[in-house]
């Protein structure tokens, strides 16, 4: 498999995994845990998981490099987990997703302004093309956007600005690491907080022999597992073939699961809202353009 076509699979995987991570925090959510617990086994199952990877990744990734694999799973991972899961217990699911949108922007000006990347019109227009399909697709929907919860919303903003900045601190210190490495050391540095985080919310006083508790678990574990483990090294792989914007750019993938989720649920999906998917696949074919 050539480069061009495994970094296309890649994007594509991506964007099915991180475009499901809503309903899973939603189902956990729903399921009667607080935004903290579901975050926290999001962070803890993930961490547990690549666990066994951890060591190896110590030695494997010189001291001087350690403070940037911090922050990178702080930024990239465990400070977004909370925000998102915060935010969508108040805010409507579509300005989630336009606000996500704004990571690549963010990883332009980040980028531009703190890490010298290479930055053309060409990758602009194309940013914006997808920025635009993705602000006009709720509306295509005959929704309108809720914009009562305005402070929930800058949490998701805050989640987008730290994605941007992990994506160039990858793209400039961590790209020549193994993925797994610089994901499963990360995730190493968030088992304390993340298990310490989740006890203090009373978690093992549930009751888990309701059906609804075990069923958020199982989403919150999912979408730890699926969602951040995997996910994260896929991401970083991404990464380190393609350069931080167009790993960026997933998040105009996520919208065309979305739109597969809704036909699932036997949803109404018009041709508005397929149009507002080409223009976001239109933006990332742009921006691919734009090299150097």
């Amino acid at each position: 498999m050539n480069h061009t076509i495994t970094k296309w699979v890649l994007f594509i995987v991506l964007s099915i995994i991180w475009g499901s991570s809503f309903i899973l925090m939603k189902l956990g959510i729903n399921g009667g845990f607080s935004a903290y617990q579901v975050a926290s086994i999001r962070m803890l199952s993930a961490a547990l998981f690549l666990l066994p990877f951890a060591y190896k990744a110590f030695k494997n990734i010189p001291s001087i490099h350690r403070k940037y694999v911090i922050a990178s799973g702080l930024l990239g991972s465990f400070f977004p987990a909370f925000l998102y899961c915060i935010a969508e217990t108040r805010i409507d699911s579509s300005l989630a997703g336009i606000l996500n949108a704004l990571t690549p922007l963010f990883t332009i000006v980040v980028g531009s302004l703190f890490f010298n990347m290479p930055t053309n019109r060409v990758k602009v227009i194309g940013v914006l093309v997808g920025l635009i399909g993705l602000i006009l697709l709720p509306f295509a929907g005959g929704k309108a956007v809720n914009l009562a919860d305005i402070s929930y919303s800058l949490l998701v903003l805050l989640a987008t600005l730290f994605y941007g900045i992990n994506v160039n601190v990858v793209g400039r210190y961590l790209k020549t690491f193994s993925p797994i490495h610089v994901v499963s050391l990360s995730f190493s540095f968030i088992l304390i907080p993340a298990a310490l985080i989740l006890f203090s919310t009373g978690f093992l006083q549930l009751d888990f022999s309701k059906p609804e508790y075990s069923n958020a678990l199982l989403a919150s574990a999912t979408l730890g597992i699926g969602g951040t483990a995997i996910a994260g090294i896929l991401f970083y792989q991404l990464l380190k073939m393609a350069g931080p914007l167009f790993g960026s750019l997933v998040t105009y993938g996520m919208p065309f699961i979305a739109v597969g989720w809704g036909i699932y649920f036997q949803e109404s999906v018009n041709l508005m809202q397929i149009g507002c998917l080409a223009i976001i696949l239109a933006g990332v074919y742009i921006v691919n353009q734009g090299r150097g």
